[in-house]
């Protein structure tokens, strides 16, 4: 059922140039291409981003799961990664932020968009904030 509901976001954003409908009408999002962690296959995720600076941060929320989301396994085992924003296709390399600098970050995303802190009261875990830079 997930992968059905990205291909659908997936396709969406491409032929919107980087805009979609639903959920994340008028939200940043971005599609993360990674290596899977056990399959070395590319995986293809859409999610929201906060711009900071001349970086991206995601946010590995799995909508409140108490998993992480296999994404996040993706980037933290093979960091060099792509991302798809509008038209554009950027290479980039993944790092999570440490808790000084996720605090500020998190909270901004927060603020932005409320349902990342449900998202946080519905799990014990911490969840993590991966920042993309350019390569």
């Amino acid at each position: 059922m997930a992968d059905n509901w990205n291909d659908k976001i997936i396709a969406e954003f491409r032929a919107n140039e980087g805009r979609v409908g639903g959920n994340f009408e008028g939200a940043p999002l971005l599609l993360l291409h990674s290596t899977g962690a056990k399959s070395g296959q590319e995986r293809v995720s859409p999610m929201m981003y906060l711009q900071v600076g001349g970086s991206w941060a995601v946010f590995a929320s799995y909508a409140g799961r108490d998993i992480h989301p296999a994404w996040y396994h993706n980037l933290v085992a093979n960091p060099e990664a792509s991302i798809e924003i509008g038209t554009e296709h950027i290479d980039v390399e993944a790092r999570e932020l440490a808790a000084g600098e996720r605090e500020p970050v998190w909270e901004e995303q927060k603020k932005r968009y409320p349902g990342f802190a449900e998202y946080e009261q519905q799990t014990e875990r911490v969840i993590p904030v991966m920042l993309l830079s350019r390569r």
